[in-house]
């Protein structure tokens, strides 16, 4: 079966939050996938879960991290994406957003778009369990930036994005930290002319 769409998940001692990742993408996602689970060191708690299922399941497979931290996993993951459509997912994303996997991937294939964005401040978000002061900052970015240049989301932040893989392939990630990649992709895209 053909793949139609990577899915790069960097984990961190992921190993109370994999079984069910894995269970709800099972359950979820009809679109044909492969997931790329990027792990930093070889003790990480996370491979106890995922190594048995990937002897089992060939859409699963282990990577280990060619960076540093959870940007150099995310690099380490799209670098490697091979299927038309790439999507970064967090072990600890709620059903929900798994739920809208195959929504996304058919709007991408429905408007040509190079990057497809999940946001938690739509209806039908979450933002989880609290309302930090760091998502207070996350919320006002994306709404600035709807509202001061027309950025088509309203969470440009969000990690959890879908990017079709050959804007991935021309589009080098030049952030040096945690999840402004995301941010980072989104605007290249938005200013090259690419939809979203």
């Amino acid at each position: 079966m053909e793949t139609g769409l990577d899915i790069v998940v960097p984990v961190y001692n992921e190993r109370e939050n994999f079984e069910a990742l894995y269970t709800n993408l099972c359950t979820h996602v009809h679109t044909p996938w492969r997931a790329l689970v990027v792990y930093d060191f070889p003790g990480d708690t996370t491979l106890e879960v995922a190594r048995p299922i990937a002897e089992k399941d060939p859409r699963v497979v282990l990577v280990l991290n060619e960076g540093k931290k959870v940007l150099g996993a995310m690099k380490t993951g799209l670098s490697r994406a091979e299927a038309p459509a790439a999507l970064v997912l967090m072990a600890d994303d709620p059903v929900e957003i798994i739920s809208q996997v195959d929504a996304m991937y058919a709007r991408m294939n429905e408007t040509g778009a190079a990057v497809v964005a999940a946001s938690r401040y739509m209806p039908g978000g979450s933002h989880g369990k609290s309302f930090t002061f760091k998502a207070i900052l996350s919320r006002t970015a994306g709404l600035s930036l709807y509202l001061l240049i027309g950025l088509p989301t309203h969470d440009a932040t969000y990690a959890t994005k879908l990017f079709r893989t050959s804007f991935l392939k021309k589009t080098p990630i030049e952030s040096k930290r945690g999840f402004t990649y995301a941010i980072e992709l989104t605007l290249k895209a938005y200013l090259t002319g690419e939809k979203i």
